[in-house]
């Protein structure tokens, strides 16, 4: 995310680089809301199908389907779930990503959300699993730094990668205590 966000945003100082900033971000503006629906549009693509792969396991599993096949109110609530969520508490990630790593412009938003939208949209044709806020993240970052290294807030940076890779090693631990509450009462 991080290498093409900064090939994308260095692209466009290429070819806009001549133009006066307001004039540029005025256009870049409303091109953003064609990037930003894309970039939403590859974040369901990738996010849903995980959500919506773990409740048909479970839904298999414990006999409530025949077979492994996702059902149509399964599909409905991983989408009014993830809707929801963005909506109640994805304000304060979008605040984060979107003006503690780096202070987005118009054009760098748009770079930020075409990159994005490229990787996530191409590793759910290749159906691989992508965390899209590391995507996002690194998007960011890449966008920033092809401005200049020092706009980006690498201290921010810095914290959200710690947090990213202390979540495997905590979950699995919560993971291992839940199971041993559970032993106990079993």
């Amino acid at each position: 995310g991080m290498a093409l966000g900064c090939a994308i945003m260095l692209l466009l100082f290429r070819f806009f680089g001549r133009f006066r900033p307001t004039a540029i971000n005025g256009k870049f503006k409303k091109m953003q809301i064609l990037t930003a629906a894309t970039m939403a549009f590859s974040h369901g693509s990738n996010d849903a199908q995980k959500s919506m792969g773990i409740i048909t396991l479970a839904l298999l599993a414990g006999g409530y389907i025949d077979v492994f096949e996702v059902p149509t109110y399964v599909k409905v609530l991983a989408a009014t779930a993830m809707a929801c969520g963005t909506a109640v508490g994805g304000w304060r990630i979008i605040k984060t990503i979107g003006g503690k790593i780096f202070k987005l412009q118009p054009i760098s938003g748009f770079a930020a959300d075409l990159n994005s939208s490229i990787i996530i949209f191409g590793a759910t044709l290749l159906h691989l699993p992508v965390s899209t806020t590391h995507v996002v993240s690194g998007s960011i970052m890449g966008v920033g730094a092809a401005k200049r290294i020092n706009a980006v807030r690498w201290g921010v940076a810095q914290q959200m990668v710690v947090a990213w890779v202390m979540t495997i090693p905590c979950t699995a631990v919560m993971g291992a205590i839940t199971y041993q509450i559970v032993m106990l009462f079993i």
